[in-house]
C-alpha cells in the first residue's frame, strides 16, 4: 500500500468512526426512549437493561452506518479538496479514481460485513428483544399494564388512563374486563376512578386495591325470550380488592425464547423457506374456495360440465316460468339469500388473501433489505466523495447539511416504497430497491461531474438561453 493510500484510508477511518459513534448514540436514545420510559424505576436490575439496550442496538445499524459512510465522505474529501490536497494529487497525476481505490476496497469490505450483520446479528436481536420485553412484562405485572390500552394480567383485561408512582403502581380511571372461566366472554366489569398495585417478591398474588368504583356483571336468564332484554347486575363500592394469581406468570426465565413468527427474525435462508410455505398456503386457499364456490352456485367438475352444458340448451330462457305463481317468491328469495351469501363468502375470502399477501410482502421486504443495506454503503459512498470534492467544504457546517438532506431523501423513499408495497400497490422486489434505484443517478452524475473538474451546478447551461434572449432583444452596435 503506497503513502497516499495509507493517508487517505487514516483519514477517512478516523472521520468515520467518530461520525459513526456520534450518530449511534443519538439514534439508540431517540429510538428506544419509548421503551427506557417503560423501564426506568420499575425495580429493574442493571444487567437486564443493560440486556435491553443490547438487544435494542443492532436495529439501528441499517439508519447509522449509511449515513456515517455519507458524512464521513463528505468531510474527508471536502477536506482535502477544501486545502488544495487534491490540486496536488492531480498535478502528480493522480486521478479522483486512483484516489478513492484503497477506500472503495474498505467500502466493499464494509458492505460484506454490513450484509453478515444484516443476515446473521439484527434477526438474533431483534428474537431476543421481543421475547426479552414480553418476559420482563410477565416478570414484572406493573409493566404489563399500559396506559390508555387494554392489557391481560391474568383472568383480567385492564386498562389504565394514567400510571403514577415510583414504580407505576399507582393507577387512575381504570376499566377492567374479568374473563369468564368456561368461554363465555366477558360477562363482568369493574371500573374505579383510582387504585394501587401491592405485590411482593415472596408472593405469588397480586392485589389490586380499587377505589370508588362500580361492579357491573351480566345475568344470563334461563329463560331464551328473556336474554334479548340483557339484563345485568349493578353495584357501587368505596373499597375492592382483587387477588391476582401469578404463580404461572412469576414462573419466567427472562432467557426463554418463544416468539419466532416474525420476518424481522429470519435470515435468508428461513425467510426462503418460510416465503414458499406462505405462497403454498395461499395457492391451497384460493383453490379450495374456487372448488367450494363453484359446488355452492351449482358449477360441475371435469366431464360433468359437457352434460351440464348440453341439459343447460333445452331450459327456457325464463326458468321462473317453470314454477307455479305461488313458489316464484320462495325461488326469488332463495336466489338473493344464496347470492348474498356468496357475495359475503367472496369478500371475506379476499380480505383474508389480502391479509396474506401482505404477510408474503413484508417477507419479501425483510428478504431484500439485508442486500439494500450493503449495496446503500457503496451507494453514499459514491455519492459523498464527489459531492465532497466539488463543494470543497470541510468540518462540521455544509457537509452535515448535505449529508442530513441527502439521507432524509433516502430514507422517505425507502420508507414510502415499503408502505406501498405492504399495500400490494407496488412489487416488493420495486419497493425495496426503489431510494436505492431512484438516488443512483446522482451517484453517477456526481462522480462524473467530479472527475471531469465540473463544478456542482453549470450555471453557464441556465444562463446560456437568457444570454441569447438578451442578444436579440438588444443586439450589439456595429
Amino acid at each position: 500500500m503506497k503513502i497516499l493510500d495509507k493517508y487517505l484510508l487514516k483519514t477517512f477511518l478516523s472521520t468515520f468512526f467518530t461520525v459513526f459513534i456520534i450518530l449511534f448514540f443519538i439514534f439508540i436514545l431517540q429510538s428506544v426512549w419509548l421503551f427506557i420510559a417503560e423501564l426506568a424505576g420499575k425495580d429493574l436490575d442493571l444487567s437486564m437493561v443493560i440486556k435491553f439496550l443490547l438487544f435494542a442496538m443492532p436495529r439501528i445499524i441499517p439508519l447509522v452506518l449509511p449515513l456515517s459512510v455519507l458524512l464521513a465522505s463528505i468531510m474527508t474529501f471536502g477536506n482535502l479538496a477544501e486545502n488544495y490536497e487534491f490540486a496536488a494529487m492531480k498535478s502528480a497525476g493522480i486521478s479522483l479514481q486512483r484516489a478513492m481505490k484503497s477506500l472503495i476496497i474498505f467500502i466493499s469490505i464494509l458492505s460484506v460485513i454490513a450484509f453478515l450483520f444484516a443476515n446473521n446479528v439484527i434477526p438474533y436481536a431483534e428474537y431476543k428483544f421481543i421475547n426479552f420485553r414480553r418476559n420482563i412484562a410477565q416478570l414484572k405485572p406493573a409493566l404489563a399494564i399500559a396506559e390508555g390500552q387494554f392489557s391481560n394480567v391474568g383472568l383480567y383485561s385492564i386498562k389504565v388512563n394514567k400510571k403514577s408512582g415510583v414504580n407505576g403502581n399507582t393507577l387512575t380511571g381504570i376499566t377492567i374486563h374479568k374473563k369468564s372461566a368456561v368461554g363465555e366472554g366477558n360477562k363482568t366489569v369493574i371500573k374505579a376512578k383510582n387504585g394501587l398495585l401491592i405485590s411482593s417478591e415472596q408472593s405469588n398474588t397480586l392485589q389490586m386495591v380499587l377505589n370508588d368504583g362500580y361492579y357491573y356483571e351480566d345475568i344470563i336468564p334461563k329463560k331464551y325470550e328473556d336474554r334479548s332484554k340483557v339484563p345485568f347486575a349493578k353495584s357501587s363500592f368505596k373499597k375492592y380488592n382483587i387477588n391476582i394469581d401469578l404463580s404461572k406468570l412469576n414462573k419466567v426465565d427472562v432467557n426463554d425464547v418463544s416468539v419466532s413468527n416474525t420476518n424481522t427474525m429470519l435470515n435468508l435462508s428461513e425467510l426462503n423457506y418460510t416465503l414458499d410455505s406462505l405462497h403454498k398456503n395461499k395457492n391451497t386457499e384460493i383453490v379450495s374456495f374456487s372448488e367450494n364456490i363453484n359446488q355452492r352456485i351449482g358449477i360441475p367438475r371435469g366431464p360433468k360440465l359437457s352434460t351440464q352444458i348440453k341439459r343447460k340448451k333445452t331450459l327456457p330462457n325464463n326458468l321462473l316460468s317453470m314454477y307455479p305463481n305461488d313458489k316464484k317468491l320462495n325461488v326469488l328469495n332463495y336466489a338473493s339469500n344464496t347470492i348474498d351469501n356468496n357475495l359475503l363468502s367472496i369478500s371475506g375470502t379476499n380480505a383474508e388473501l389480502e391479509s396474506k399477501q401482505k404477510n408474503i410482502n413484508g417477507h419479501i421486504l425483510a428478504f431484500y433489505d439485508k442486500f439494500v443495506i450493503a449495496f446503500a454503503c457503496f451507494l453514499m459512498f459514491f455519492i459523498g466523495a464527489p459531492l465532497g470534492a466539488i463543494i470543497r467544504k470541510g468540518g462540521l457546517g455544509l457537509p452535515i447539511v448535505f449529508a442530513v438532506l441527502i439521507f432524509i431523501s433516502f430514507h422517505f423513499i425507502n420508507t414510502f416504497g415499503k408502505r406501498i408495497s405492504q399495500e400490494n400497490g407496488l412489487s416488493p422486489v420495486l419497493g425495496a430497491w426503489m431510494s436505492s434505484l431512484i438516488l443512483s443517478p446522482l451517484a453517477i452524475l456526481l462522480t462524473y461531474r467530479a472527475t471531469n473538474d465540473i463544478g456542482l451546478i453549470n450555471m453557464d447551461i441556465f444562463m446560456a438561453p437568457f444570454q441569447k434572449l438578451f442578444q436579440k432583444v438588444f443586439p450589439p452596435p456595429k
